[in-house]
């Protein structure tokens, strides 16, 4: 069973549970009211017989029986009159109001109303010259019966009408309810990989399905920013694997061309390693972006600020011996001041990432300046060189992405990328500045773990 034909049958049943209710309800009333009707008919009757052949000396019982013979007021109406003792002193029409009857309906109270078989009755009390008469009055109330049976017919018939109606009503309803939701199952059909442009409609940007095509459409959207990204890293990646391959295999075959001297094997074979130490270096670099992109968890512990930027200082120093690179760190009387939360690594790849960019093109001094504010430590890294072009700084976080102005300089593109996504993880602000033939300069902004804490002391106090 679908949900429209399910939502169908349960907007049925609801509708056709209140109908029920709702007849039962009227009929009820309505049964109560011509009962309460009727039985006060009977007591009035009691109340008149009472008086007219107990308090009207001039009627007598036989005159009595003749005044309500000819006076007809209910179908097989019955009356008794008896003393304290429950002796008849009057009757008319006895067929249930029986001895046995009469005793067991006789309750010391003015007006008692029973029912036997399909009759109502009323006992009254009545009080004259001190001395107590009951007065028992039956009668069967046909009007009640037939107005009961016609309002028992309209209302199976407007049931029975009114529940076909809801079930067409309710048919529509379901089949609108479930339009929206049959167009995103007929849209969603057709996205796939090669149409991941499609969108859903987004209606009135309110209701529950206007929110469920919204948060489809951003997940569709970072879809397809997944696969162009994955689609240029590819493509990307192969062109620049391509080339140094190409050209280590130029060179070797232009050496085994021919028979030659050992000083020009030398020169290049040592060419040939020296492009597979490029390329190994590159596939590196790769690899460790594919990795960090796997969105995996990632393990962070209590780090140092500058043992990490000493330890990325090592590394660089070791491939630019002599280079000159001046860390200004100002430290606090605390040193948990310098305490962030990251991942040790990673965090040496950024900065050894942009202090090798520093010295590759600068041949001035690199500068590395910490600061600490209550909240925050800061790290410039700035250099001297020939900087970025303004209309590029938007891309240089790109794979494979590389300044104009820089393309006789080795590199591959991938090192800026590598560092956005790591401080991307760590929810670390990044600025750059850059200004051609004058050099370039990178703003990072690291949360302290004191200022976490002591935020959470705040709200506690």
């Amino acid at each position: 069973m679908n949900i429209k034909i399910r939502l169908a049958f349960q907007f049925t049943i609801i509708v056709a549970g209140v109908l029920l209710l709702f007849s039962t309800l009227v009929y009820y009333f309505t049964y109560s009211s011509q009962r309460d009707k009727f039985r006060d008919n009977l007591k009035n009757r009691a109340k008149n017989t009472a008086i007219l052949l107990l308090n009207v000396t001039e009627v007598d019982s036989t005159l009595l029986k003749k005044i309500q013979q000819s006076t007809f007021y209910w179908q097989r109406e019955e009356i008794v009159v008896t003393d304290s003792a429950l002796h008849m002193l009057y009757k008319l029409n006895t067929d249930y109001l029986t001895s046995e009857n009469i005793k067991k309906n006789s309750i010391d109270k003015v007006i008692n109303f029973y029912r036997i078989a399909e009759k109502d009755g009323v006992h009254y009390r009545h009080t004259f010259h001190k001395n107590k008469y009951s007065v028992f009055v039956m009668a069967y109330d046909n009007t009640r019966r037939e107005k009961l049976a016609d309002l028992r017919r309209i209302l199976i018939w407007s049931s029975l009408f009114s529940i076909w109606v809801v079930v067409l009503l309710s048919y529509f309803f379901a089949n609108n309810a479930i339009k929206p939701i049959s167009d995103i199952i007929a849209r969603v059909k057709k996205i796939n990989h090669s149409h991941l442009s499609t969108r859903l409609d987004e209606g009135n940007k309110r209701d529950e399905l206007a929110q469920l095509s919204i948060t489809f459409n951003k997940m569709l959207s970072d879809l397809e920013i997944a696969f162009k990204n994955q689609a240029d890293f590819v493509s990307n990646a192969s062109h620049e694997l391509r080339t140094p391959l190409s050209i280590m295999i130029s060179e070797s075959e232009y050496v085994i061309g021919q028979e030659r001297q050992p000083e020009i094997y030398i020169k290049h074979i040592s060419g040939i390693v020296d492009d597979i130490k490029k390329l190994n270096s590159q596939l590196n670099t790769l690899l460790e972006l594919a990795q960090i992109n796997k969105e995996q968890p990632v393990r962070f512990a209590d780090i140092r600020i500058d043992e990490t930027i000493f330890n990325a200082i090592q590394i660089i120093k070791a491939k630019y011996p002599g280079r000159k690179i001046i860390p200004q760190i100002d430290y606090p009387e605390n040193e948990h001041e310098l305490l962030i939360n990251g991942n040790y690594g990673m965090l040496v790849i950024v900065f050894s990432n942009l202090i090798d960019n520093a010295c590759k093109f600068s041949k001035d001094v690199v500068n590395i300046i910490v600061s600490i504010d209550d909240r925050f430590i800061n790290v410039i890294i700035s250099d001297k060189g020939m900087g970025i072009p303004r209309d590029e700084l938007d891309k240089i976080y790109q794979p494979f992405q590389r300044a104009s102005n820089v393309k006789f300089i080795g590199g591959f593109g991938i090192g800026l990328s590598l560092v956005a996504r790591i401080l991307e993880l760590h929810n670390t602000k990044s600025k750059i500045y850059s200004t051609i033939n004058e050099g370039t300069r990178f703003e990072l902004r690291f949360e302290k773990i004191c200022s976490e804490v002591k935020t959470a002391q705040n709200i506690r106090i």
